[in-house]
């Protein structure tokens, strides 16, 4: 029972999570205002700093709270591993691409279509994990990801209903630009997380101290 309620509340935040990045994203990106805007750039090298803080404060933990613990586990990781390093250089790579990328549709893209196109990356993961890790999918599995890649080509369907004031001031934008930018950002996303995934398999150590890695 207790299991069964803490999933669900993990859903909950997931979703609350993911909700709330879309819209506070968006709403940065298109607020009219004066000065210059921020740039996406160092938004997303805060974002990889603090994804680095938390996992090495997570490492820390496994470790006992032990300093020594930490620093030689670091130390043995990652300077004396440069070539397991370098591994993780072409995923780290791909996901400061992706990044970016996000910032550039949500510029172009009204935040309901960024969220539904952006799903595609679940059809790519499991294109990848296909030809990479050698899985086998279902016909229900693969009946789902038409399904999805059919809801992701309604949302782009054109309307002839006249639009709001947003969806015009969309369309004086690049539409095109916010399609193009999440599209390779899913393929990016794909590849990258099949092949992190891929090297996590390949190796006995945590998953934060290759998350250090990555970053």
């Amino acid at each position: 029972m207790a299991s069964s309620r803490l999933k669900y509340m993990s859903l909950g935040v997931l979703v609350f999570q993911t909700t709330s990045l879309v819209l506070t994203m968006r709403y940065s990106r298109t607020l009219q205002g004066e000065g210059t805007r921020y740039l996406a750039s160092s938004a997303v090298v805060l974002a990889e700093l603090m994804k680095i803080i938390t996992c090495v404060l997570l490492v820390f933990k496994e470790q006992s709270y032990s300093v020594r613990a930490l620093n030689s586990i670091l130390r043995q990781e990652i300077a004396h591993k440069p070539i397991e390093t370098l591994k993780l250089a072409i995923p780290s790579g791909i996901y400061t691409l992706q990044n970016n990328l996000l910032y550039v549709a949500l510029s172009n893209l009204d935040a309901a279509t960024y969220q539904v196109t952006y799903q595609l990356k679940i059809l790519t993961t499991a294109l990848f994990s296909v030809s990479m890790l050698g899985r086998r999918l279902g016909v229900y599995q693969w009946l789902s990801l038409l399904i999805l890649m059919a809801g992701v080509v309604l949302v782009q369907w054109p309307s002839e209903s006249p639009g709001t004031p947003e969806k015009e001031r969309l369309s004086a934008g690049s539409q095109f630009v916010g399609v193009s930018a999440v599209l390779v950002a899913c393929c990016s996303s794909g590849f990258a997380g099949v092949y992190f995934e891929k090297i996590l398999k390949e190796t006995k150590q945590s998953v934060w101290v290759r998350n250090i890695q990555l970053v």
